[in-house]
């Protein structure tokens, strides 16, 4: 198979559409039309990964934070980044990254990470990319109508509000206007492109509305310190920062956004969270948090490690519905920067 059919499945599920400004997520290296046998899953692009992929002969790596943050200016093979990036090429390694708008995506990194803290009633945080909807009314083949429904419902299923068919060949779908183009060349596949046609109808009161970040409620009232102790094991960690004046309240809702998130605590503040998980929060900022009542656990960047195994499992279940000749394996490596001693 080739590269640009993975990453144009993964871009259904997390449109570029969804990354915030300035950032670079999208093919960073290589040649999306190359054929690829193994990709390796993972968090960070480190010189230590490009060595584990090159010894399980993987070609391609998918990562969720990008190579290639800032454009290079020379390949002076004296800077390992740079040193780095000539051994991708050399081995012919395509490297994809999926970085804000698989935090934005439903059913994507933050919410992962509320699953992991059993957050219940979550909703989404901080306001994104708003897609609109509309209407697509699709002439299709007697004979192929079944065939486009399955195909629209499982491969574009997560963007499809409901659908409803008229009489003969003719059925309307409800359709985020970013997934037209997918489904549609989804559609060109099975089904000549002079054999079937559709219209689009913009829908005023319809469209979704995608948040970074999530905030919910706990089971049942802990402490602070007793929820922080909880970030660790759900997390895997073997320290955190805590900030806060109280850690003996109890608390209940609690906001989460992986990464560095801690510019958006007003946003928590005002959505009512109690506690506030993120990482990378700067010294001055926990100054403005303490100062106004909000209590937060920063376990650090690297609890968005969760998308390997998440990642992993949902390549493989598209590896089986379009009977992709692929392997799909996870980083085994722990790139996390910091040591607690």
């Amino acid at each position: 198979m080739l590269a640009n059919e993975l990453i144009q499945r993964f871009e259904q599920f997390a449109p570029l559409t969804l990354k915030w400004d300035r950032d670079p997520s999208g093919l960073q290296i290589g040649d999306p039309n190359q054929a690829i046998h193994k990709v390796l899953v993972t968090l960070d692009v480190r010189p230590e990964v490009v060595n584990e992929a090159i010894e399980i002969g993987a070609d391609m790596i998918f990562a969720h934070h990008p190579v290639m943050f800032r454009p290079a200016n020379n390949l002076d093979y004296q800077d390992p980044q740079k040193a780095m990036y000539a051994k991708i090429a050399a081995h012919h390694i395509v490297v994809y990254a999926a970085h804000t708008n698989l935090d934005s995506t439903d059913g994507g990194m933050n919410d992962w990470l509320a699953a992991a803290l059993k957050l219940q009633n979550v909703t989404g945080l901080v306001a994104g990319y708003h897609a609109d909807a509309v209407k697509l009314t699709a002439i299709v083949p007697t004979d192929q109508v079944e065939a486009v429904q399955e195909y629209l419902t499982k491969q574009a299923g997560a963007k499809l509000d409901r659908y409803a068919f008229n009489s003969g060949e003719q059925f309307t779908v409800d359709i985020l206007q970013d997934a037209v183009a997918g489904a549609v060349t989804g559609v060109n596949q099975f089904v000549p492109t002079n054999q079937w046609d559709y219209q689009l109808q913009p829908l005023v009161s319809d469209g979704h509305q995608y948040y970074m970040g999530r905030i919910g409620e706990l089971a049942e009232p802990m402490t602070v310190q007793a929820f922080a102790e909880q970030c660790k094991t759900a997390f895997n960690v073997d320290g955190l920062r805590l900030v806060s004046q109280t850690p003996d309240a109890l608390i209940k809702r609690v906001a989460v956004l992986g990464g560095d998130g801690g510019k958006f605590y007003p946003t928590a503040l005002k959505k009512g969270a109690q506690v506030y998980v993120t990482g990378d929060v700067y010294y001055h900022t926990a100054h403005d948090m303490l100062a106004a009542g909000l209590s937060v656990v920063d376990p650090g960047h690297h609890i968005e490690s969760i998308c390997k195994p998440h990642l992993t499992a949902l390549f493989k279940q598209w590896q089986v519905e379009n009977d992709w000749s692929l392997e799909v394996v996870a980083s085994k490596l722990n790139t996390d920067p910091f040591t607690f001693i």
